[in-house]
């Protein structure tokens, strides 16, 4: 029997939910009727929604399942159990050990609403560490604590937001500022990047684009979530060499192979297909017709590319 909500409550829709988590909405529906949870509360006109807790609790099981647990083991643990078991799983003990002090300035910037402090902080650092060194000992890190503090709901999603757009920013600025390959440039592969449809985060692949960009290739960014039909429009259109895809932890495994796999298809040869990014689906079966890299493999990557590029030339 469920309750009416009050207004205090601020619950999320079923959609909401499906968006924050990547929980999807067929499986969520599922797990009410299989575990008894999530257990929705209704609206005025009787449509699910869910009270921050159980957004919360299911954030930390979809981290669990992307590390191979199945819902049935964890689905009925509390929050807490939750966390300390993502802890554990993730092999960081039987709690969470402290960030670099450094890290936990940036993370106490957030919670504090900081963001012109935290975006100078940021951009001195850029400054002394270079785009490279920046992208990998900081901001990589950083963005794997701030989604963590997300997930286990020490920070709110405004928050994790607020930290999105000011790394954007300072981002976007060392990218604009970098000199750009010349589009002749035969040494220089004109890379596509992107997310897929299902794919709404974009930090994964704003980090891949500094690191290419550093690297000297030609870079085209069409931002996150673009659909399938003119990923491969702008690839033939841009004539791109690569097309490099960032999948977080947040996209469905199934749906991040079947696009892959759609995709090759499509393309027919006409580009080469990198993926990166911490999405189950790039650990467990990788499609031997994807390059999988991480960021600090990217270097090594473009200079492989190059090599055969050269004996193309030659030949």
């Amino acid at each position: 029997m469920t309750n009416k909500v009050t207004p205090q409550l601020v619950p999320s829709s079923i959609s909401d939910v499906e968006r924050d988590t990547g929980v999807a909405k067929e499986t969520l529906r599922v797990w009410e009727r299989r575990y008894d949870f999530p257990q929705p509360l209704r609206d005025l006109n009787g449509e699910r929604v869910y009270p921050i807790e159980q957004v919360q609790k299911l954030r930390l099981i979809k981290r669990l399942l992307d590390l191979g647990f199945r819902p049935g083991k964890v689905i009925q643990y509390s929050t807490d159990e939750l966390q300390q078991l993502s802890s554990k799983a993730s092999g960081k003990g039987d709690a969470p050990s402290a960030p670099a002090p450094e890290l936990q300035t940036y993370l106490d910037l957030c919670k504090s609403h900081q963001m012109e402090t935290l975006r100078r902080r940021l951009s001195q650092a850029l400054l002394m560490m270079g785009l490279k060194s920046f992208v990998i000992e900081l901001v990589a890190p950083l963005t794997t604590l701030i989604g963590e503090a997300w997930a286990s709901g020490q920070l709110a999603t405004f928050e994790e937001h607020l930290y999105t757009e000011s790394l954007t920013v300072v981002m976007r600025s060392a990218i604009f500022a970098m000199p750009q390959a010349s589009q002749g440039n035969p040494g220089a592969p004109r890379i596509l990047l992107t997310t897929l449809p299902q794919e709404r985060h974009g930090l994964g692949l704003l980090m891949a684009e500094a690191m290419c960009v550093a690297e000297g290739a030609h870079c085209i960014s069409l931002g996150v979530q673009t659909p399938l039909l003119d990923i491969v429009e702008a690839a033939r259109a841009q004539r791109v060499d690569i097309i490099a895809l960032s999948f977080s932890v947040a996209m469905n495994p199934r749906q991040a192979l079947d696009g892959l796999a759609e995709l090759h298809a499509r393309l027919a040869g006409c580009a080469d297909l990198w993926a990166g990014g911490a999405n189950a689906a790039l650990k467990r079966r990788r499609p031997p017709y994807v390059r999988v890299f991480d960021l600090a493999g990217l270097a090594g990557a473009i200079a492989e590319w190059r090599a055969r590029a050269a004996i193309l030339a030659a030949g």
